[in-house]
């Protein structure tokens, strides 16, 4: 582990989603209840996620333990996706959500460094130790320096609890989040830190000058208000936001205010963001429960997008509409209505590796 002291005023800069990748770190399914009855075939939806990453980049695969890496490679195999470019990792983990217990890549000057933000499993769950190891692991795996973004309160240090699904950047300086994930009491990550504490630190770690503070997320989210299901940004200034027209949806008039809020928004430069609307499926409902269904948790890698669709006569309209926002990537839709029982889809699952700044 690698941790270098972080200077008062380091040059960190998170690079946006679209910029070149060098790979993908996913971490392999094997905690059977988060999707309680539909287990069986989620690592065939992982094998089609891995089939389409692999062609564009590497993808670094955890799983468990030599085990779980030999029926891995198995349902890889069965369904043509185990190339020379997966790499296998074996590191337990709790869960498998490594946009929000993975490293957040940065960029310092012309190197690149990880920030180790705690994983507490979205003030929700007890099980997260594991997890939360594992940008201590890839930064040893990698060799890369490691800042640990941390405050001081009643004289001790507590380190900053952060996942990657409740923040989405341009890259240039300005972040999108919601109040209802960082500032509620309600599966409170960091008691007793401001909005003013919050936005300090993502200037210190992942140079954000700007943050767009949106309000909620989607009924059906445990994170309680992840940003990656309702808004993102697909360029430096253009931003694509899920809506929903029908008034007697819950999510109606939440996504109506984020969308106003996001009209009347600037970057880092003052300039407005073009916002681009995008529909929410249906509502999918699994034995009573309401899901986080949304197009808006799509991940982009080199040269591809993989959009989670879910049956729906919406997944068409979605599809066209980051068609054209992605014109030189290919737009693939991956089928999520079974994935999405477990309360997250293709962007919680993922985390980028920026490629190397070229010398």
């Amino acid at each position: 582990m690698r941790r270098g002291k972080t200077p008062k005023q380091p040059k960190l800069r998170m690079p946006a989603e679209w910029e070149p990748h060098e790979a993908t770190w996913i971490a392999w399914p094997h905690n059977q209840t988060d999707w309680p009855g539909k287990f069986e075939c989620i690592p065939h939806i992982y094998a089609e996620i891995v089939r389409n990453l692999a062609r564009a980049e590497k993808v670094h695969i955890v799983v468990n333990d030599a085990g779980a890496e030999n029926r891995a490679r198995k349902v890889l195999n069965e369904c043509g996706a185990l190339a020379s470019s997966v790499r296998f990792h074996q590191w337990p983990t709790d869960r498998v959500w490594t946009r929000d217990s993975g490293p957040i890549f940065v960029r310092n000057g012309r190197q690149l460094a990880i920030t180790n933000w705690k994983f507490s499993a979205w003030a929700k769950y007890p099980d997260w130790k594991k997890d939360d190891l594992l940008p201590d692991h890839v930064s040893d795996f990698l060799g890369m320096e490691e800042h640990v973004p941390a405050t001081i309160k009643g004289g001790r240090i507590h380190r900053l609890v952060l996942e990657g699904g409740s923040i989405d950047v341009n890259g240039r300086g300005t972040m999108l989040t919601t109040e209802e994930c960082l500032l509620s009491t309600k599966q409170q990550r960091n008691p007793g830190l401001s909005r003013k504490d919050l936005e300090g630190a993502f200037d210190r770690y992942l140079g954000v000058q700007n943050v767009i503070w949106l309000g909620r997320g989607i009924v059906g989210d445990d994170t309680h208000g992840h940003v990656d299901d309702i808004s993102r940004f697909v360029g430096p200034r253009t931003v694509v936001t899920v809506v929903e027209p029908n008034r007697r949806d819950k999510n109606h008039a939440p996504l109506k205010q984020n969308f106003k809020k996001l009209k009347s928004a600037t970057d880092q430069d003052g300039s407005r963001l073009e916002v681009v609307e995008l529909p929410m499926p249906s509502a999918v409902v699994h034995r009573g429960q309401r899901l986080p269904a949304s197009y808006a948790n799509f991940y982009i890698a080199n040269g591809v997008v993989l959009v989670p669709i879910f049956g729906d006569v919406n997944d068409r309209v979605a599809l066209n509409i980051l068609a054209e926002v992605f014109p030189t990537r290919s737009v693939v839709p991956i089928y999520c209505r079974d994935f999405i029982w477990g309360l997250g889809a293709i962007h919680c699952m993922t985390q980028q590796q920026p490629a190397a700044p070229r010398k």
